[in-house]
Formats: structure tokens, C-alpha cells, sequence
């Protein structure tokens, strides 16, 4: 081929590529279009008084059995209460309604609206246990019960606020102000509401994929993505999750009595001088697309050391649980353990005295992997940006989350996922709380998301 037709060959093979990119974004906008006149009717339905007393009942729904500790030696939690209000508020809707258990007492709700079809199917998430609340004297806020959401100012505060019931019921309100519109999907709507997402992930999300045939085109999953900085605050949208590598660490030392510590090797002091050094670590990765919220970094979680009849001796034994958190896209459990042992050798090299080894933990294998962000264009991203952009006139922000959620294990099994929770992402063990402001903002987005996404027939 010659200068002057391969010339007009690569010219004709780029129009191409932009016309039908062009077509392919507007065929797109078109899908997602919703008369401004049933926007405004949407928008309209929510209300602030009724979404409040919806969210209270959410959250103390099945509680204090819920509660569902991280640590695998403690026993887990109990969803069932949750699950069997959840399925009644779906089944109320005219949903129907699966109840899927892969342990007894720990019921997955799964509801599924039928599309008229020629939209694409999305799920709705959220998980149902909680964290345990702690020690109630220190929630304050709740006349010292966690399971009794209380307001002050702006903020409802209890126990599943902001991690995840309060998001949960957000969602979980939008679809109701959908269905009492009687809006008709045009594709199909699943609504999977998960046990065990704190602590495991076989007897959830991961169940009903693997065993249950979950599946869909788009995911949103609902957990909590709010951001505040310097008086300013806004619902983050989480495009892609953060990797996690959970480690213990030993160290061991020599026993010798408390009186005489200089001929003894204490293992605490190595173990606090090891975590110094790490949480000094730079680890090995290349940036990723979306920023995360932190860099990679280490997060310990709890420290053992001597039993009480020991007490009296330089203790010759200490043991960590750490994460190391935030991991992107081509950090592998092999990288992260590889530069943690760098330190170990480092150390062991300065100190003849200094000995600690380092292992996966149990929980979870020792490693969740990062996921990779959507590609710009994709239908469900356009769909929450637009939805969001409406209801604040405000751009949002594009992140990596650091903890794990569902989306995870939906974007594993190649369901595109987004998270969006008007929860605080760095949200209080004590006293936790949702801002009702975002929580509106929240309840909006999800609704006109749904509709842009499904597709709807006006019945109007």
C-alpha cells in the first residue's frame, strides 16, 4: 500500500472508531434517560421524616445477635432476626422473595423484580451483621445503647449507623419510593442482602454467586463512602477497593525475672520496635488509577504477649495481628509478605538478639485482592455520577476504597461493582453515626441511579 492510501486508510479507520464510540455513548445516554417531569416526582416521594423511622427500624432490627466479632475463636453472628425484617420490607414491596442459608440461622435475603426486559440487570447490596458494639458505657450518645438510634443535630447515632444498616435502609427506601410510584423496570432488579461480611466471606455474597446462581450486568453496593475535610463533606463514590493482607507476627525472647531484664530478651520491646520500622514501610506497588484513600500501610489490630501466671518475667513471647491495608492493583500476597520480612532480616541483621517470624492469618487465607476500576464510560458509573451531580450540582469523588465490602467479590466474579454509602467512611467505633444530610443526598441518588440503569415505563 502506498503513502497516499495508507494515508486515507488509517484516516478512514479512525472516523470509524470515533463515530461508532460516539454512537455507542449516545445510544447509552439514551438508555439512561428519565424525563426530567418523573425525576422531579421521584425526588419528591422521599421523605425525610418517613426515611428517619425507616433507618431507626433497620438498625435495631436482629440486634444484639448480629453482632459479628472478627476474631474466628469468638463465636459469629446471628442474622436471621434482620434477614426475616429485611424480606418482609422487600416482599411488602412486591418483590419476590428467596431466603438462602449456607449456615443455619444465617439467612442470605435475595429479592428479584422481573424486568419487561431490554434493560440490563443490576443488584442492590448491603450486608446485615455488624461489628459488636463494645463496651456500652462509652456510647454516650445513646443513653448508653447502641441498639437505640438517637438524634442529635443532624447525626443519628447507634450501633450499624454509618457500617451498614443505616446505609442498608437508604437503599433499601429508594427502591420502595420506586415501586409505590409503580414505576415498571425495564430490566431486571435483585436485591441481595448478605450475612457474614464482616468476619468471613464463604457464607455470603460469595455463597449466592458460587451456589446460588447470582448474577447480574451492574452491582451497587450501598456501604459507606462519605468523606469530611476541613468543613467540607461530600458521598465519595468507591470505583474500585483496596487489597487486604492479614499477618501475625511473633517475636521471641528470653524469660528472666522483672528485677533483671538486662539478662533477659524482652519480646515486647522487639515486637515495638518491629512495628516502628514497619509503620515506616514503604511497600512495593505502582500507582493505581483511582487514589486511595491511604497509601499502603500497615494497620495492627491487637497485641498478645504472656498468660497472668507469667507476669512476673521478662516476657519471651509477643504476637500481632496486623493488616496491611490499601493494596492496588499488581501488589500479590507474595509482594506484601516479601517486603514485611525485609524488615525482619534487616533487624535480625543489626541485633543478634532480635528473632520474629511472620504468617498469614487464617481469616480470609491471609489475602483479599484489589479490583480494578471500570472503564470510564461503563452505564452504571455514568448513571450514579449523573444521579449524584443532579441532586447536589456538585462533581463526585472518584476513590479506592481501603476496606473490603461486597463489591469485591462481585467484581471477582466479573459483575462491574460501585459502592456508594452515605455512612462515614472513617466512621467511630463508639457513638457511630450517619449525617441525615447525606443520607438524603444518598436516598436521591440511589433512586434516580436505579431508574437511569433499569430503565423505566412511566405509568403515567
Amino acid at each position: 500500500m502506498d503513502k497516499k492510501n495508507l494515508f486515507w486508510y488509517v484516516t478512514v479507520v479512525i472516523v470509524g472508531i470515533f463515530f461508532f464510540s460516539s454512537l455507542a455513548l449516545a445510544q447509552q445516554k439514551q438508555k439512561m434517560e428519565v424525563s426530567k417531569e418523573l425525576r422531579q416526582r421521584i425526588i419528591a416521594s422521599i421523605k425525610e421524616e418517613e426515611l428517619v423511622e425507616f433507618m431507626k427500624e433497620i438498625m435495631r432490627a436482629g440486634q444484639p445477635e448480629a453482632e459479628n466479632p472478627f476474631d474466628e475463636r469468638l463465636p459469629g453472628g446471628k442474622e436471621e432476626g434482620i434477614s426475616l425484617v429485611v424480606a418482609d420490607k422487600i416482599r411488602t414491596m412486591g418483590i419476590d422473595v428467596q431466603l438462602h442459608s449456607e449456615i443455619a440461622g444465617r439467612p442470605n435475603v435475595v429479592g428479584t423484580k422481573k424486568g419487561s426486559g431490554g434493560g440490563p440487570s443490576l443488584i442492590l447490596n448491603d450486608h446485615l451483621d455488624t461489628w459488636p458494639a463494645g463496651d456500652r458505657s462509652k456510647w454516650t450518645m445513646t443513653n448508653h445503647d447502641p441498639y437505640n438510634p438517637t438524634f442529635h443535630g443532624r447525626f443519628l447515632y447507634g450501633r450499624g449507623a454509618s457500617d451498614t444498616r443505616g446505609n442498608l435502609a437508604c437503599q433499601l427506601f429508594a427502591v420502595k419510593t420506586l415501586m409505590k410510584l409503580g414505576l415498571k423496570f425495564k430490566g431486571d432488579l435483585i436485591l441481595a442482602y448478605t450475612v457474614d461480611e464482616e468476619r468471613g466471606v464463604n457464607n455470603g455474597a460469595k455463597f449466592l454467586l458460587e451456589k446460588k446462581g447470582l448474577k447480574a450486568d451492574y452491582a451497587l453496593v450501598s456501604e459507606p463512602t462519605t468523606w469530611r475535610k476541613g468543613g467540607e463533606k461530600g458521598t465519595a463514590i468507591a470505583v474500585a477497593h483496596g487489597g487486604t493482607c492479614i499477618l501475625e507476627i511473633e517475636t521471641k525472647g528470653k524469660k528472666m525475672h522483672l528485677q533483671r531484664p538486662d539478662e533477659g530478651v524482652n519480646a515486647i520491646l522487639k515486637m515495638a520496635h518491629l512495628l516502628s520500622e514497619l509503620e515506616k514501610t514503604e511497600f512495593t506497588y505502582k500507582p493505581s488509577k483511582a487514589p486511595g484513600l491511604t497509601l499502603p500501610m500497615i494497620s495492627v489490630s491487637w497485641i498478645e504477649s504472656v498468660k497472668a501466671e507469667d507476669r512476673q518475667f521478662v516476657p519471651d513471647i509477643c504476637t500481632v495481628g496486623m493488616s496491611v491495608v490499601a493494596l492496588v492493583p499488581g501488589m500479590t500476597k507474595e509482594s506484601v509478605l516479601s517486603d514485611v520480612q525485609r524488615v525482619i532480616d534487616r533487624l535480625k541483621s543489626k541485633d543478634k538478639d532480635f528473632d520474629a517470624e511472620v504468617r498469614f492469618s487464617k481469616i480470609w487465607g491471609g489475602f483479599m485482592p484489589p479490583t480494578v476500576e471500570p472503564e470510564d464510560n461503563a452505564l452504571h458509573l455514568n448513571a450514579l455520577i449523573q444521579s449524584y451531580k443532579e441532586i447536589t450540582d456538585k462533581d463526585p469523588m472518584l476513590v479506592r476504597k481501603n476496606s473490603y465490602t461486597d463489591a469485591v467479590q462481585f467484581s471477582l466474579h466479573g459483575i462491574p461493582a460501585l459502592t456508594f454509602g452515605p455512612g462515614d467512611d472513617a466512621w467511630s467505633a463508639m457513638n457511630e453515626f450517619i449525617d441525615m444530610d447525606q443520607a438524603m443526598i444518598a436516598t436521591k441518588t440511589y433512586a434516580l441511579t436505579i431508574a437511569r440503569i433499569l430503565g423505566v415505563q412511566d405509568p403515567q
